[in-house]
Order: structure tokens, then sequence, then C-alpha cells
């Protein structure tokens, strides 16, 4: 079974979709042109697309489509918060669908990815061929606190939280996201650029088991920073856009004859694997991997060679 990425391509089709009056959204296609399509979802939400997400799925079956959502990446306007709600996303990926004359496709994202996936699959079922989700988040209240808070992820990396919240006066860090939303909006480019790049410092320096320099300069590139830091605020102030506190469980059975598996590093530090096996215990018919010595990060090898298995085993759909 292969355990590295496939080759780095570069897209055969690439295009703005024009999804409203406001937005527009970038989207490519790489692999097979007439092979069985799989739509993979960036995290963040803000992260956009990046040249490795290109290499989970082979290229000699699979039609790989990526899509930089709303605000992210080449999709314009910039970091844009008008407009952007989970259930915008939802609408544009159906529409991105029909726009390339898709019957159905397999969904596949990590961290927020996931939730997009999931909302995804329970608006438009009949679309959704299967599902393969890493890093499971659920937009639970108990999750978000976990991430922002010393008593979650910052019990495991207290040096890191402790850079992260820095920037803040002590009035501040009683209630961190609002502040960093507050601080990530001002009209002093200064204290907007510092918020935006201790925001995404810290998100990208507990995605992997071990520090890794590499992980974390690719959050910090200018691109990712402003619309990492501004969405991923924005949508945690607004709860995700989520009816309820488990609104991503509500009327889940409507996705429980979709093939669904999902991947899940034991030391996920950022989405902890509760939300993973509260998921799978909400779909018994799912499949849940647990990778020992796997982290957040879908790059890592144990992780890499999890998610191609996956899309292996994936092609008996078809």
């Amino acid at each position: 079974m292969r355990a590295k990425l496939y080759p780095l391509q570069k897209p055969y089709n690439s295009g703005l979709l024009k999804v409203s009056k406001l937005h527009a959204l970038y989207y490519e296609e790489v692999g097979k042109p007439r092979g069985n399509p799989v739509i993979f979802l960036h995290g963040g939400p803000g992260v956009g697309i990046h040249p490795d997400y290109r290499r989970f799925f082979d290229p000699k079956f699979y039609r790989t489509i990526l899509l930089d959502q709303r605000g992210s990446g080449k999709s314009t306007p910039f970091a844009e918060l008008r407009e952007n709600t989970t259930w915008h996303l939802v609408e544009d990926l159906e529409k991105l669908r029909k726009c390339l004359g898709i019957k159905h496709w397999i969904v596949t994202g990590g961290s927020w990815g996931s939730t997009l996936a999931l909302a995804y699959a329970r608006c438009y079922p009949e679309s959704v061929k299967g599902i393969i989700i890493r890093g499971v988040f659920t937009a639970r209240a108990s999750e978000i606190e976990w991430l922002f808070s010393e008593r979650g992820a910052g019990q495991i990396w207290p040096d890191e939280f402790e850079k992260f919240i820095s920037i803040l006066n002590k009035r501040e860090k009683k209630e961190i996201i609002k502040s960093y939303y507050k601080r990530l909006n001002s009209k002093t480019g200064k204290v907007s650029r510092e918020a935006a790049k201790a925001f995404a410092y810290w998100e990208g320096t507990i995605m992997t088991l071990i520090p890794d320099k590499k992980e974390t300069s690719s959050f910090l590139t200018k691109e990712r920073t402003v619309a990492i830091a501004k969405i991923e605020c924005y949508y945690t102030l607004n709860n995700f856009f989520m009816e309820t506190e488990n609104g991503l469980f509500r009327n889940i059975n409507k996705i429980k004859n979709i093939p669904l598996t999902i991947i899940q590093g034991r030391y996920d530090t950022i989405c902890p694997m509760r939300s993973a096996y509260d998921l799978h215990k909400s779909l018994p018919g799912s499949k849940l991997i647990i990778v020992p010595n796997g982290s957040h990060s879908p790059l890592e090898p144990p992780m890499v060679k999890e998610l191609i298995k996956a899309g292996e085993e994936f092609k008996k759909l078809w």
C-alpha cells in the first residue's frame, strides 16, 4: 500500500465561480479529467488551497477538485466576512458541483474541512458518493474552548499558549476570541498584523506531534495569516453558524447510508479525538481509524498513509 503523497501536479483546469454579486471563488482540477470526482475542502476556515492538497488521490483514477472558500486563497474579495457563513459555503459547493457537471462526488476534508463536509452531506446527501474526513471538528462549545483556553490545548502547550495571549492585556485575556477579533479589525495596521500573525502562529505550531518550522511557516504567509485569523475568529464568535450546540449532529441520520471513513490522530491537540469518537458513535456504520502516532496535520507520514489508503479503498464505490 502506498505510504507517500502522489507526485505534485499542475492543474489541468482552473477558474473563478461567481457565487454572488460579492464573491467569486477560485477552483482548480488535477488528476484524470474524466476520472471519478472528489472535492477537497480546506480547513480554517480561511486556510485556502495548498499545493500538497492535490497529492492525496490517485491521479490516474480520480478527478480532484480543490476550492478556495469565501475570503480564502485566490477567491475574492480577500478575507471578506460579509455573506460568509457555513451555509453560504454549503451552497457554494453545490453550485460548483453543478457548474462542473458532476452527478455526485466523494467529499473529503480535515479540521474545519470535516465540519463543512458533514454539513454539506447533511444538506445534499444525494450529491455525495462517500466521505473521508480527518481531524474531526463538530463546532461544539467544548471544542472551541479546548483550542482557545489554557484549560485545553494550553495544558499541553503552555509555553506556546502564553505566546498566543501575550499580545493581550489583562482585561482582554478574559475574552480571548472577542479581543482578538477586535484587534484583527483594528484600523491600525500594526495592531491587526500583530494579531493575525500571533493567531496563525498558535495554530500552526500545534498542528504537528513535534513542532515543525515548515508547517508553522506555511501558516505565516501573508496570504494565509490574515484570512485564517479574521475568518476563523469571525466564525468562532458566531459558533460556526450552527443552529444549536449540537447542530452538526442534527438530522445526522440523513448521511447514515453514505460510506464514511473517519481518520483521527490520537495526539491531535487542535481537534481532540473525542469529536471523532462521538461522530462514529452517532453513525455506527462509519469506519473510525485511530492513528496511534498521528496528530492534526494531514502531511505527517502516519496520517498521509491512512488518507492515501482511504482513497484507495473508496475506488470500489465506483
